[in-house]
């Protein structure tokens, strides 16, 4: 029990550090304290992170009341199964829909009022790393959108994504990044 909440602890804290970084730009501790006393993506990651928990103490009811509660307060639904990484970061949480057992990468960014679900039942999305999602874009279905790949806004997913791109458009059109040209990785 203790190691798992040793756990906890540690991705609260990497939650804190990205969140910091992709918020401000860095992870002094001005810029971390800011993030954990003022982010609503913080708060949204923490409530995560105590549901996590719930569930592997198998607390019952506790899971759910905090699933009802961070969509009451912060307006933004994450299925009990989905997988969030480290610093997953909610611009505006405000109409976020994530779903079944989609898998978010580390360091996402949701511009908000997105979906990240399913049709037709038939499965749910991974989101690699370092990807940001446009505000009222929609990936449906098991698709896979690369590393740093970047989803417009209103965009409407529905094939795999692949790493370093942009897609765009009802239904996705997906081009390369002109801005990882010249990117050495």
């Amino acid at each position: 029990m203790l190691k798992a909440r040793d756990s906890m602890i540690g991705s609260l804290v990497t939650d804190a550090l990205e969140l910091a970084k992709a918020a401000n730009g860095n992870s002094d501790a001005k810029s971390i304290a800011k993030v954990v006393l003022t982010s609503d993506s913080y708060r949204i990651t923490a409530l995560n992170r105590a549901r996590e928990a719930a569930l592997t103490y198998r607390i019952p009811l506790l899971n759910h009341v905090l699933r009802v509660a961070q969509t009451a307060v912060m307006g933004i639904e994450i299925g009990k199964d989905v997988t969030l990484g480290k610093g997953v970061y909610f611009v505006h949480s405000l109409g976020v829909v994530i779903g079944g057992d989609a898998r978010i990468g580390d360091r996402v960014r949701f511009y908000g009022n997105n979906t990240v679900g399913t049709a037709k039942d038939n499965g749910y999305p991974v989101i690699e790393d370092d990807v940001w999602i446009g505000a009222g874009a929609r990936i449906l279905g098991p698709v896979r959108i690369g590393a740093r790949s970047r989803i417009g806004a209103n965009a409407v997913v529905l094939q795999d994504v692949p790493p370093d791109s942009v897609a765009v458009g009802i239904p996705a059109r997906i081009f390369p990044r002109k801005d990882m040209d010249d990117v050495v990785l």
